[in-house]
């Protein structure tokens, strides 16, 4: 999208934001507390965590249960700070208490190994199964670890992803620091779709900005199959600002994405780019939905979920609708925000639906804050609408790409505004 004027882009960001209700649905007479179905929803990150605490928002009678292997969660936005040296670990980690305590939703901690939609049953790992009304998948990525050469889980441990955050960004963070004055950082990112594609310049910035405090003579080399972008434009004029000379972007679009790796060496090779060795290497692998999407039969030979985008429903398996990073919503991106917002309206379609009211036309909103220092941020938004069935963005872009000083660090302060009003409006904190 084009540069916009800053009064206009302020009202898109604003439309994006955090914003609790359900996105323009008007909820059918007294529809709101009749249905007492059984709603199971399964991933507790932006889409999931989102959905369950909307649905109880929405029809306090739903009887809903959010299934998450893990006790606690790790944000990806913000995750980039932590490898900056700007926030801990803990900062980026949130619990599910408020869901519980604050919205009435039942918690498990457990793993879905199969779905049976004929019969709307799920089976967890620990052997229970749990009957549903509707089911919300919503299982994030996985990574697809066989299209590069020696690339593996078991090797993440020596090239870290960190594209999931937790134990991966703290081994990242430790090899950066362990890295030598005068070393080189090598960033390589797949081809789209992959989550949060501004995450990669957001990370080559703040890993930038960590070694020119400590380790000033180093140099980063960032891999990128995604091509140029005018996105990528803001970050690079950023980088000369702040960065010069530090970061080396290298096109890796035309055919040139990562095909293997050597972790011994710790060197990655492209098709036409040949070899390329670091002293810390940031691989980060072509991804797909998360598996239990993908062995269930909501994924299709994309390795991504097809869904109505009206109330993200499957169009491959009645009655459960797939959500967040694993669902196909273009052009909407795939990160937190998306999810966050296709949580709501996808809790609101349930709701309307359970109640026997129709679904009306609504709005999609996203915003995304980039911080390439501290003190110097932009911004992106983007607003949507169904049309002939299909999401469009009608719009939406960049914050001004000539800003001040003065504009790049309130945006900076919003990205912190931003980060707390979410995860507050995700998982139900007061």
């Amino acid at each position: 999208m084009n540069q916009i004027d800053r009064r206009t882009f302020i009202k898109l960001l604003g439309a994006a934001g955090i914003i609790s209700s359900a996105n323009g649905f008007v909820f059918p007479g007294s529809a709101m507390a009749k249905s007492k179905a059984r709603v199971v929803v399964v991933g507790g990150g932006f889409g999931g965590a989102t959905c369950a605490n909307y649905l109880r928002q929405y029809d306090s009678s739903l009887n809903v249960t959010l299934i998450e292997p893990n006790v606690q969660f790790i944000t990806c936005p913000f995750s980039n700070t932590v490898l900056a040296g700007m926030k801990s670990i803990n900062f980026i980690t949130h619990n599910y208490d408020g869901l519980r305590k604050n919205h009435g939703v039942n918690i498990m901690h457990d793993t879905v190994i199969s779905i049976d939609a004929s019969a709307k049953k799920i089976k967890l790992k620990s052997g229970k199964t749990l009957a549903y009304d509707r089911l919300v998948v919503s299982p994030g990525i996985s990574f697809n670890w066989h299209e590069i050469k020696g690339a593996s889980a078991e090797n993440s441990k020596i090239m870290p992803h960190a594209w999931k955050a937790g134990a991966q960004t703290l081994l990242l963070r430790k090899q950066l620091e362990a890295m030598k004055d005068g070393g080189n950082v090598i960033i390589a990112a797949p081809r789209k779709p992959f989550r949060a594609p501004p995450a990669l310049y957001e990370r080559a910035s703040l890993i930038a900005h960590y070694l020119k405090k400590t380790k000033p003579s180093s140099k980063i080399l960032l891999i990128d199959s995604s091509g140029d972008s005018e996105e990528l434009a803001m970050f690079r004029k950023g980088w000369e600002k702040l960065y010069k000379g530090m970061i080396e972007w290298v096109d890796g679009s035309e055919q040139g994405e990562i095909v293997s790796a050597d972790t011994k060496a710790l060197s990655l090779t492209g098709r036409t780019i040949g070899t390329l060795k670091g002293d810390v290497v940031n691989l980060i692998p072509p991804q797909h939905a998360g598996k239990i999407a993908r062995v269930t039969g909501l994924a299709d030979e994309s390795g991504w979920c097809p869904v109505n985008p009206q109330n993200f429903a499957s169009t491959l398996q009645k009655n459960i609708h797939v959500i967040g990073d694993a669902c196909i919503a273009d052009p909407m991106q795939k990160t937190g925000h998306s999810a966050n917002t296709q949580g709501k309206i996808c809790a609101a379609a349930i709701v309307i639906e359970l109640n026997g009211g129709t679904i009306p036309d609504v709005t999609y909103n996203t915003g995304i804050y980039s911080l390439l220092n501290p003190k110097y941020a932009f911004s992106s938004a983007g607003v949507y609408r169904l049309k002939n069935g299909k999401l469009k963005q009608v719009a939406g872009g960049l914050s001004a790409k000539k800003a001040s000083r003065k504009t790049r660090l309130k945006e900076a302060r919003f990205a912190s505004g931003w980060y707390k009003g979410i995860t507050m409006d995700t998982f139900g904190k007061t």
